[in-house]
């Protein structure tokens, strides 16, 4: 008996997980955290007003575009350094994220699944694609 799958539905569905998350993570710290707070929560990083302003964009409108299929490989690579960053700031806290400032692990899973659709692209079900000049994007990076 041979057994056909579709990697393609895989990518969609690691594209969907991404996008969910960094939509949800985006309007908590707008509806739960509220602005101000997050702007306190960065500042006591030490890090710019700026920065929490830039993270919650990038979450919400990120979050969106992987979600809808919106290009899809351009907006996971956008979110590595985000992620990166939200890495850096649980990692003191420890291994497990129910961990007192929440662990590590998952902001490091986060950085893997966004590597993972920007490296498979859209998957099934995508809006849009992006549309590049020959050479322009190398191929390995076009959805």
């Amino acid at each position: 008996m041979t057994q056909h799958t579709n990697p393609n539905y895989g990518a969609l569905i690691t594209r969907l997980s991404l996008g969910g998350i960094l939509l949800s993570h985006g309007l908590l710290k707008v509806l739960v955290f509220t602005i101000p707070g997050t702007v306190g929560y960065f500042a006591s990083l030490g890090l710019p007003p700026i920065a929490a302003y830039l993270t919650i964009f990038a979450e919400i409108s990120g979050g969106t575009a992987i979600l809808l299929g919106l290009y899809t490989r351009l907006a996971s690579l956008l979110s590595i350094p985000l992620l990166l960053g939200a890495l850096w700031a649980h990692a003191g806290n420890g291994w497990v994220f129910s961990s007192e400032g929440g662990g590590w692990e998952f902001p490091l899973l986060l950085v893997v699944l966004a590597a993972a659709v920007a490296l498979q692209g859209n998957g099934p079900f995508a809006l849009r694609k992006l549309q590049v000049i020959d050479g322009f994007i190398p191929q390995s990076l076009r959805a």
